[in-house]
């Protein structure tokens, strides 16, 4: 597999992750399933059905994405013409309909991919996974691996994670700065909509005038996510729910791939192979932004980053 170049019309970061939106594939139409939480609360799964016996990939979205993120589209499309199938499961809230619990998700959350893991091995005959994570989902997948070390391997034949935030602190600090603040304009605006319901809900559950005023990410995880998932705080979060730390004890193949030009994680805050186990593969392309690996002639497509899920799941797993 190629290393990513990012073509000559679309330099930067900035565009390389903001092109991919004006630019992504028709969805394919999914069959979704409704599962159950072990506390009484739901996640839909959306599925690219195909043979049984054919590969299943699992697909992690990120920050407020969902099957509809152009990164899970173009998944989609290149799992259906290789024949495998898809997953790809919501995070709570994430589907359109809000949770029942007040919890909602985060970058850390491991037990949440843990037991959706295994729902989808018991699914698949005890066959193994290919788990893949974008982003946040990323995040949290590789944190699961590294928790789980050997173990991880009963369930799945490797990990891949694309542009995952694998140091919190420095992502989120970074994105409350410059141009990037309008990536995190965006993730409040939602974010803050979606806890406003839940606090409809659960009145009392956090103070919702400080999260209306929050201004970056570090306010509001301070404000909601913090205190809604057991942490003591944004800086107490970011620290225990990076996956930096894990990356030395992930006992099956991973990959890891983190474009130098992301606006999301300053290049210098990316691991090196001191910091990670032998298994763990680091792709520091220069070009790629924020999930973004756009290629070919203008416009430009979206295949890169599939096919560099399917590469590594096909010849770099066991």
């Amino acid at each position: 597999m190629p290393p990513y170049r990012a073509p000559g019309w679309l330099p930067g970061g900035q565009a390389q992750t903001l092109w991919p939106l004006l630019i992504k594939p028709r969805p394919l139409e999914l069959r979704r399933e409704r599962w159950t939480t072990p506390d009484d609360d739901f996640i839909d799964v959306d599925h690219l059905d195909g043979p049984t016996e054919s590969p299943l990939l699992v697909l992690f979205h990120g920050l407020e994405g969902s099957a509809h993120s152009h990164y899970a589209i173009s998944t989609a499309h290149a799992c259906k013409a290789a024949g495998w199938r898809l997953a790809l499961p919501h995070f709570r809230g994430c589907s359109g309909e809000l949770n029942r619990r007040p919890r909602a998700y985060h970058s850390g959350d491991s037990a949440e991919i843990d037991w959706i893991l295994r729902r989808l091995l018991l699914a698949n005959g005890g066959r193994r996974l290919h788990a893949a994570g974008v982003s946040l989902g990323g995040n949290a997948l590789l944190k699961w691996a590294g928790e789980r070390g050997s173990g991880a391997g009963e369930l799945v034949s490797g990990v891949a994670a694309l542009c995952a935030p694998l140091d919190l602190a420095a992502c989120g600090h970074h994105l409350a700065k410059g141009f990037n603040r309008i990536y995190t304009r965006h993730f409040l605006h939602t974010l803050k909509a979606n806890s406003s319901r839940r606090l409809r809900l659960f009145p009392g559950l956090f103070d919702e005038a400080r999260m209306q005023r929050a201004i970056n990410l570090h306010q509001f995880d301070d404000t909601v996510t913090a205190p809604l998932h057991g942490f003591a705080g944004a800086d107490d979060y970011w620290l225990r729910a990076s996956a930096k730390p894990w990356l030395k004890s992930i006992a099956v193949p991973a990959l890891a791939v983190n474009p130098k030009n992301d606006p999301f994680l300053p290049s210098r805050h990316l691991p090196s192979a001191a910091d990670v186990s032998p298994s763990v593969r680091l792709e520091h392309p220069a070009d790629g932004g924020h999930v973004g690996f756009v290629s070919g002639p203008f416009p430009g497509n979206l295949d890169w980053l599939p096919q560099r899920l399917l590469h590594f799941f096909i010849f770099e797993t066991s």
